[in-house]
């Protein structure tokens, strides 16, 4: 390196300054009156004055540093399609081997994934870029290439890069048809309908006009709507069950696909009662029918129609009529006529007094057939020869009475078939395998022998206390003891008779949170978390096919009983489909309409402005590679058939030698030679 000169002053460059002043003006006074010696005086004050300025002669070694080049290769979700990824891959390998014969340039490589557990950002290759070279000196920067299919979704107007040069994977002019959820409802009433607004867009072209489309909801068929193509087109999905209800939407093949990924999309629509309607038919008075009155009562969402036969038929005195009752009991507008608007329908502790005639207990029972909900509460009734099990009930009742009455305290057990059953599972107080149950004891227990269903709760030698069973499309429960009022009066403690009676109501109207035979998928984290319930031993194996059509199998372990879960990767944007056979769910990983599939066709547009800026160029790979040329800084850094890297010719200072230019002894020999040249001249 050349050598330059510096000066490292032993008084504060204000003092110099002031000494340089005072010297100037002082020779320039001299001199105007003519003094003798005036310039001899002059050299002495700056040979003074260069000595304290400290003159030295400063050489600095400097080591070359490499540039750096950096080489972004896209494998994200749209470079799945066709022979993306395998070209990509091919020209990096080769554009990376380019690179490298280049001297004293450091070639770094970095992969661009898409996050299906993150936020909808789509493919971020620039700050991918940025964060390869978060640790080299702009000076050093000699480019970057990105390979990739163009869809990049956070391109700057001006890359903080240059050049930026671009390799776009795949073909011109592209065609494809993307399905949209333009607006979708969350929330519905149970029995309406939810408005999801739908668009069909055929990318790059297209002949059709309209498009058909397809729903599944909850893993059902629910038919077919055709859309024309270009416009928001509203379409109303039923909603018949409270909670989540989930809706599939798929657009049929199109005349020219690039991908059927942006074909689908899921919605989940939350279901939500306006008035739960429940019939509450109380025959014999007793202690537990205030509790199921205050119980339905004292719920806002529930609309109850409570009567209570307290004067049957076969009860004569002399009680004028006028006294007896002020409302007729309405067994036609109930039991025939308004029947089917009732959600859910409970006797409590009925006998068959003739008050109803047989036909409407056929009602009930072909309410049920065709997906009616039916709890009875039994007592003592139940047993004896005014059972309503001797009415066409008898067709839809899972246990049959056998005329015992068992009178003795007992602590209701939940079954092997109960741990594993929604309504029973985890019931706050329950026996475990090593410990009875908490809770307090019951006095009576009306004997049955099971025909139908399951049962989860027993009681003295194991009889069937709450039997459940699915009949035709409804569904009975049968709690076979009047007792669980004590409960909830707290005797003995208590028991958990609310979170029991609130999920039989809820199972009975087929909620799919208290499903016994379920199967869900839920995505997070980059995993899809797959879960069956069942009341079988072990579960059927399941299946799940990814956004690109890929099946595999998932295996489920035993987590308690009746529930059995698996997780399997779930790194790509769109639908995940599971299936068992019988039964099957979707999830969704990200948003409705992620930014990843919005548009799978590849392209130049997008990174064509920013790559201009840049000094770069954008190639398509089907036009070959490119050569590798090495510029020098301000050159043009792009041209036919070329892509160019900067040649920046950094270095770094290794070490520093420094020499005085007036050593200690030459200062002070000047000082001495000007002072006694000018004694003489002014001796003269």
């Amino acid at each position: 390196m050349i050598p330059t000169i510096v000066f490292a002053p032993h008084v504060s460059l204000t003092v110099l300054w002031v000494l340089i002043a005072a010297a100037a003006l002082l020779t320039l006074y001299a001199l105007f009156v003519r003094a003798p010696g005036a310039v001899a005086r002059g050299l002495a004050m700056a040979a003074l004055i260069l000595a304290l300025a400290n003159p030295l002669m400063v050489r600095e070694n400097r080591e070359p540093l490499s540039d750096v080049a950096v080489v972004v290769l896209d494998h994200s979700q749209s470079m799945q399609i066709g022979t993306r990824r395998a070209d990509t891959d091919k020209a990096a390998a080769e554009l990376v081997r380019r690179l490298k014969r280049e001297p004293n340039l450091e070639v770094r490589s970095v992969t661009v994934t898409t996050n299906p557990a993150g936020e909808d950002t789509g493919t971020q290759a620039f700050a991918a870029l940025n964060a390869a070279l978060a640790d080299v000196a702009p000076g050093r920067v000699a480019g970057a290439f990105l390979i990739t299919d163009g869809e990049v979704h956070d391109t700057p107007a001006k890359p903080r890069v240059a050049p930026v040069h671009a390799l776009i994977a795949g073909k011109r002019d592209e065609n494809d048809r993307k399905l949209t959820i333009a607006d979708a409802a969350r929330y519905a009433i149970v029995g309406g309908e939810a408005e999801i607004v739908v668009r069909v867009d055929d990318l790059g072209g297209g002949k059709p006009s309209t498009a058909r489309v397809n729903l599944r909801i909850d893993g059902a068929d629910a038919g077919a709507r055709d859309v024309t193509l270009g416009r928001n087109v509203p379409i109303r999905v039923p909603i018949k069950h409270e909670g989540e209800s989930v809706v599939e939407i798929e657009a049929e093949p199109g005349p020219a696909e690039l991908t059927l990924q942006n074909n689908r999309a899921v919605v989940a629509i939350n279901g939500v009662r306006d008035r739960l309607r429940v019939l509450l038919v109380s025959g014999e008075p007793h202690a537990g029918e205030r509790v199921w009155r205050s119980l339905l009562k004292g719920d806002p969402s529930v609309d109850l129609v409570h009567f209570t036969i307290l004067r049957p038929p076969e009860k004569q005195d002399d009680t004028p009529l006028k006294e007896l009752a002020l409302i007729v009991f309405p067994t036609r507008e109930l039991f025939q006529e308004k029947l089917d608007g009732f959600d859910l329908v409970i006797f409590d502790r009925y006998s068959e007094h003739g008050i109803l005639p047989l036909a409407y207990f056929e009602n009930i029972a072909g309410y049920v057939y065709e997906g009616g909900a039916l709890l009875v509460s039994s007592g003592p009734e139940f047993a004896g020869y005014m059972s309503i099990y001797r009415t066409p009930l008898t067709s839809v009742l899972p246990a049959q009475p056998t005329g015992e009455i068992v009178a003795k305290p007992f602590k209701p057990m939940v079954t092997a078939q109960g741990f594993a059953h929604p309504v029973t599972r985890d019931l706050t107080g329950a026996n475990t395998a090593t410990a009875p149950p908490s809770w307090g004891r019951w006095f009576r227990l009306i004997g049955t022998q099971k025909v139908t269903g399951e049962t989860v709760m027993s009681g003295p030698g194991d009889k069937p206390l709450l039997v459940l069973d699915r009949i035709g499309k409804g569904r009975v429960a049968e709690l076979l003891s009047d007792q669980g009022w004590l409960w909830a009066r707290g005797f003995e403690g208590g028991g958990p008779e609310a979170e029991l009676l609130r999920r039989l109501a809820h199972w009975l109207m087929k909620e799919p949170e208290l499903e016994e035979e379920k199967l869900t998928a839920a995505i997070s984290g980059g995993d899809i978390t797959i879960e069956r319930r069942t009341m079988a031993a072990t579960p059927p194996p399941v299946s799940m096919t990814d956004p690109s059509g890929k099946t595999s199998a998932v295996t489920l372990e035993k987590v308690q009983p009746g529930i059995w879960r698996g997780t399997a990767k779930a790194d790509a944007l769109g639908l995940y489909r599971v299936t068992d056979g019988k039964l099957s769910a979707v999830a969704a990983a990200g948003p409705l309409n992620p930014r990843e599939v919005s548009d799978m066709r590849a392209t130049d547009r997008i990174l064509a402005p920013a790559a201009e800026a840049s000094g770069g160029a954008v190639q398509w790979l089907s036009d070959g590679m490119p050569q590798i040329r090495r510029v020098k800084r301000g050159r043009r850094m792009a041209g036919d058939g070329w892509m160019g890297i900067a040649a920046n010719e950094t270095s770094r200072i290794t070490s520093v030698e420094q020499t005085p230019l007036l050593p200690a002894w030459a200062a002070l020999v000047l000082l001495l030679g000007t002072l006694m040249f000018a004694w003489r001249r002014e001796g003269r």
